[in-house]
């Protein structure tokens, strides 16, 4: 029986903590939601490994210690509204719902999405609204967004994506490496309706199925 109180414990002190996730209220965060909860139960006893979790069909729960730096450096507040892109199992709404005032969560698998609204539901999460849709397109309707997390590696963040973000509001991802290499964990700010972005970190997440780098002609 796996002791998922102490596997927590550990997530924080032994992966999180070391690689400079230090926000109080993040770490609180962190280490009160049952990360477990959020995936099918024969995959919970690997809920706090240092590694993507296969969810299937191409998906991936993200490592917790990439997720967490990708958070952190949203800095995140109280008055935010925040959009998480590829939502999957809901975990990192989740976390940014404690930390804004409300969440979009776009997710296009059908049954992730219902997995995740009714974990949040069990778990009395509040704040985050679930859509249904192509994640790669948002949700613009209920934008602009202050915060926009891509729970994912991405070819380049999407224009569509990028016209979501309010003017001076931040997005974090992992941009892939066309080569098939690490990837490099980015953020983005928009500042005169112009965004743009800065390497943060390597990370070998994987990339998100629906978000091709689109062609380009060269003559």
């Amino acid at each position: 029986m796996t002791d998922f109180a102490l596997a927590r414990r550990n997530m924080v002190d032994g992966q999180l903590r070391p690689n400079r996730v230090n926000d109080a209220g993040l770490l609180a965060g962190l280490s009160e939601l049952p990360r477990e909860r959020f995936l099918p139960e024969g995959l919970r006893s690997v809920a706090y490994a240092d590694d993507d979790v296969p969810l299937g069909n191409g998906r991936f729960m993200m490592e917790p210690m990439v997720l967490a730096r990708l958070i952190q450096v949203l800095q995140p507040r109280a008055e935010d509204k925040a959009m998480v892109v590829a939502a999957g199992l809901g975990y990192g709404a989740a976390i940014l719902a404690r930390l804004t005032k409300s969440v979009v969560a776009v997710e296009a698998d059908a049954g992730l999405a219902a997995a995740a609204r009714k974990t949040l539901q069990e778990l009395g999460v509040t704040g985050v609204e679930l859509v249904a849709g192509p994640a790669e397109q948002g949700a613009p309707a209920a934008g602009p967004y202050d915060i926009i997390l891509i729970e994912g590696a991405v070819p380049e963040v999407p224009q569509a994506i990028a016209d979501q973000l309010a003017e001076g509001g931040r997005l974090a991802t992992v941009i892939a490496d066309p080569s098939g290499a690490l990837g490099v964990a980015h953020l983005f700010v928009k500042q005169g309706g112009v965004m743009s972005g800065r390497p943060l970190f390597d990370a070998g997440t994987p990339l998100l199925p629906g978000f091709a780098r689109p062609a380009r002609f060269t003559f």
